[in-house]
């Protein structure tokens, strides 16, 4: 039954909407994310604004752009890096990876859009910033109801469908590496995890600022190796991905339709462009100006699908490794590195796997955590949130990995679809604080916001950027 409604959602629905509202919010952005690149990778090094020690309590809790950015960059590099890539390989075909490229590029724009506006609606909640999709749809729409449902629709998708499948994932590598027994792993994993989110985000923010970028960075590296040394195979590669995405062969044979599928829904569950989910730490940063948020996890999709997902496609189609369906998930990305550099490469995946899912753990708890002080401010709540976080982190350790992934899909696709439809109608907002960030950088060096410069059926709304 999950899969009957995951082929209606992915087939029609969703992905029309999906690559209309990228392609749209491209075109009307002047194709912000390729023209105000370089200003994306400058922003990371932002020290933020500085907000005055008004109430003589010692400021206010908010972190930094960099910081804001590992928490999203934490949730998106994990799973769909590693199995997931090697899924829409194995059952789109190389072809798929031309469609997770084409999502990243045009999705970016979305990524902008959902985070810009989750900046300006923000609000604050003891001494941090909260912010996200069901804050601009209650302030920016005046709709509760739909606030309320994503509210639901990000906690269930991100504290329980998506940490099973990240548990998931790491059990089924650390026991085909190491013959660990799934239940004793999943007990040590749910045991850490209560520990660490039990501290709040900013402990989340301080490990995912460590974890991240040496994790990912080590990744890429191995990756760039691999293709060093392969290098004369890369244009037969390129060319395999995009055979495989146009060929007349695939155009008869309905692998087309497959490889659009998975490398997009795969896409979309590594970089998050448009699901919604990155706003909700785009919004915890401290900036001058909501766009410098919009412009930072835009970067995230370039760096999650542009790099790492690249990375690990290029690892699979240099292996020689059975394209057949006899490997899937993780275990092919072990074949895959395995056939490289040896047994050593099948460790390999099973300790980045770990840091990359338990990284995205992390992140995936903040969402809902900042989604549940949205609906109720009662502490109890919070409490069950984490005991049942950490229930589905066990139950992923323990089900079958088509379980895991059907429930996830099916959770993202619901939530992606009430996020779309929700800054389609607030991005000319979005649109107008882009244009005064650029009328601003070309008089200034750093942009400042003033709510004073929009209309006032807008900023009516608006608690901040007085």
């Amino acid at each position: 039954m999950l899969d009957f409604i995951n082929n209606i959602l992915w087939g029609y629905i969703l992905i029309i909407v999906l690559i209309g509202c990228a392609v749209y919010f491209t075109f009307r952005s002047r194709f912000v994310q390729f023209r105000l690149f370089k200003e994306m990778v400058r922003l990371l090094g932002d020290s933020g604004a500085k907000d005055e020690d008004k109430d003589g309590d010692g400021g206010h809790h908010h972190i930094s752009s960099f910081q804001a950015f590992t928490i999203s960059l934490a949730s998106r590099v994990g799973t769909g890096n590693l199995a997931g890539v090697a899924s829409a390989i194995a059952i789109g075909g190389p072809g798929a990876v031309f469609w997770m490229w084409l999502i990243a590029l045009l999705g970016a724009s979305s990524a902008f859009v959902e985070s810009t506006l989750a900046q300006l609606y923000k609000t604050r909640h003891d001494k941090a910033y909260v912010g996200g999709p069901a804050y601009y749809m209650r302030k920016g729409l005046n709709s509760r109801w739909m606030s309320i449902t994503f509210a639901i629709l990000i906690t269930l998708t991100f504290g329980f469908a998506f940490n099973s499948v990240q548990s998931n994932t790491i059990c089924e590598a650390l026991s085909k590496a190491f013959g660990w027994n799934p239940l004793y792993a999943g007990t040590a994993l749910t045991a850490v995890t209560l520990i660490i989110i039990f501290g709040g985000v900013h402990r989340i923010a301080k490990v995912s600022s460590i974890i991240v970028p040496v994790m990912a960075l080590g990744y890429i590296l191995l990756a760039l190796i691999i293709v060093a040394m392969r290098i004369s195979e890369l244009p037969h590669v390129i060319r395999l991905i995009i055979s495989h995405a146009f060929g007349w062969e695939q155009v008869f044979g309905g692998g087309v339709g497959m490889a659009v599928m998975q490398g997009i829904k795969r896409g979309l569950f590594s970089n998050e462009a448009g699901m919604g989910s990155a706003p909700n730490a785009a919004a915890t940063a401290s900036v001058s100006h909501p766009v410098k948020q919009g412009l930072i996890q835009a970067l995230g999709v370039f760096t999650d699908t542009l790099l790492i997902c690249t990375c690990t496609a290029f690892i699979i189609l240099f292996s020689g490794a059975p394209l057949d369906g006899t490997l899937d998930g993780v275990q092919l990305t072990q074949q895959a590195l395995t056939n490289e550099v040896g047994s050593i490469g099948e460790i390999f995946v099973a300790i980045a796997i770990f840091f990359f899912a338990f990284s995205s753990i992390l992140g995936n708890y903040y969402y809902g955590e900042a989604n549940i002080h949205f609906i109720t401010k009662r502490r109890i709540y919070i409490l069950l949130y984490r005991l049942s976080v950490a229930a589905f982190v066990m139950f992923g350790a323990l089900t079958t990995l088509r379980i895991a992934w059907s429930l996830a899909d099916l959770m993202m696709a619901l939530m992606t679809l009430c996020n779309l439809l929700a800054i389609i109608r607030l991005a000319p907002v979005a649109f107008t604080l882009l244009k005064d960030y650029v009328l601003q950088k070309k008089k200034q060096s750093d942009p400042v916001f003033h709510k004073s410069s929009l209309p006032p059926e807008i900023r009516k709304n608006i608690e901040l950027w007085e």
